[in-house]
């Protein structure tokens, strides 16, 4: 076994083992879905990329003291990007999924999405330099949008929405715009009787009387962290059903499906929240700074803590409980969810006008969750920290950028191979 494969395995193993003992078949289903391609791969195993940056790829270039404490998303790679309807009741496309977020170094967000363009730019067959082009167009924008909100923001673009965009997104919005409640809920929901129940779909299942108290128990725990009070009529719990995470990032993890009344009694206003167990973030495990742990009550908190911090008006219904001891993350199933669709879009110019609309969104990110928020935890203007720690040398920063997702797409691709040996000839203790 090569050095490097044994690094992965000892890398994964020490991520996953304890969750493949608890459920082999579901980390069976896992990683046979990471082994589809080298995207997949890399998307799943967001600890490989923390240890890398730590170790053989750690580089302190544009970075500083403040600017490796700012709140990042963890897991930003390029699939990670949808619409929502934010509590002002606007549709935005943004950054989503915050499940791995957390205090770090600004650039690690940055590093983690230009490499996922340079693994989807070699799937779509681009050319070195098309990539490049891609991946610079995406640190300018970054740089600009971000040197726009610290001077003022007159020169910054602002939210990406139904009136700020064109192109791809814009269309992507449009699709949201199209989806309902109603629609969502005769899909997830039957009546019965005048009323709502879940329907029977596969992977989701009834639960006990027991398990039904313990969840109904959690959730009156989980409305006292909400932000805003709301009418006891959309406290009223209809229904409660199982689910097991069958996602790259959830398997075998439970999570609860709860049917809420909604704002008033007809039955076209039903909300749907999901309950799931939350999990240590992959780049915890390599940030020492104890005022950070120490920060978040659980797993749960930290994941609704970090996205109200990141993602400016966040769904109303975000927040925490505990299940049985454990961290859960709480939130609405929103029917206005729709991601961007990267088999879809081939076109250099649609490409292209992606990447500045996505260096925008995560610059808007970055520049939310400092001094100005509600939050204490990062305590000063990260837009302006980071625009100094880059200083005049913006091709520089871009230029370095590029370099790393050519050198570290690679890397996955030599790792996605890697792994696909140790998985396919049994070399994956317990699996």
């Amino acid at each position: 076994m090569s050095d490097r494969e044994s690094y992965v395995l000892d890398v994964l193993m020490t991520e996953f083992g304890d969750s493949i003992r608890r459920d082999p078949a579901a980390f069976g289903r896992k990683f046979r879905k990471m082994a589809a391609s080298p995207f997949a791969f890399y998307r799943g195993s967001a600890c490989l990329f923390y240890a890398d940056m730590t170790g053989p790829y750690a580089d302190d270039a544009f970075t500083d003291e403040r600017t490796r404490r700012v709140w990042i998303h963890g897991d930003l790679h390029a699939e990670n990007f949808g619409t929502y309807m934010n509590a002002s009741g606007v549709l935005v496309f943004n950054v989503n999924d915050f499940d791995e977020a957390y205090v770090g170094p600004y650039i690690w967000d940055l590093r983690r999405l230009a490499a996922s363009v340079a693994l989807i730019g070699y799937a779509k067959a681009l050319s070195d330099a098309a990539i490049s082009g891609l991946v610079g167009q995406f640190a300018r924008a970054y740089l600009a949008e971000l040197a726009g909100i610290a001077a003022g923001g007159d020169d910054a673009i602002g939210s990406l929405t139904l009136e700020t965009t064109t192109g791809v997104l814009h269309r992507v919005l449009q699709t949201a715009r199209l989806r309902t409640r109603v629609a969502m809920l005769d899909v997830e929901t039957a009546v019965h009787g005048y009323d709502r129940r879940f329907a029977a779909v596969e992977g989701r299942e009834r639960v006990s009387p027991e398990t039904r108290e313990e969840v109904l128990a959690a959730f009156e725990a989980y409305l006292r962290t909400l932000p805003t009070p709301s009418s006891p009529v959309e406290h009223t719990v209809k229904d409660v059903a199982l689910r097991k995470g069958v996602g790259i990032g959830s398997a075998g993890l439970p999570s609860y499906n709860l049917l809420l009344e909604g704002h008033t009694q007809a039955l076209e206003n039903d909300v749907i929240l999901y309950m799931k167990q939350a999990q240590v973030p992959a780049v915890a495990r390599h940030i020492a700074d104890e005022r950070v742990s120490g920060y978040f009550l659980h797993q749960g908190h930290r994941t609704a803590e970090s996205q109200r911090a990141l993602q400016a008006y966040a769904d109303p219904w975000l927040g925490y409980t505990t299940l049985d001891g454990v961290g859960q993350l709480v939130a609405e199933v929103s029917p206005y969810s729709a991601d961007l669709d990267w088999d879809e879009v081939n076109e250099p110019e649609e490409l292209t006008s992606i990447m500045r609309d996505l260096g925008r969104a995560v610059a808007r990110m970055h520049s939310v969750a400092d001094d100005e928020s509600s939050h204490d935890l990062v305590d000063f203007s990260t837009e302006e920290a980071i625009v100094a720690v880059i200083g005049p040398d913006r091709e520089g920063f871009a230029e370095t950028l590029v370099g790393f997702a050519h050198r570290y797409g690679d890397q996955a691709r030599r790792d996605h191979r890697l792994f696909v040996d140790l998985f396919r000839n049994g070399r994956v203790p317990g699996l």
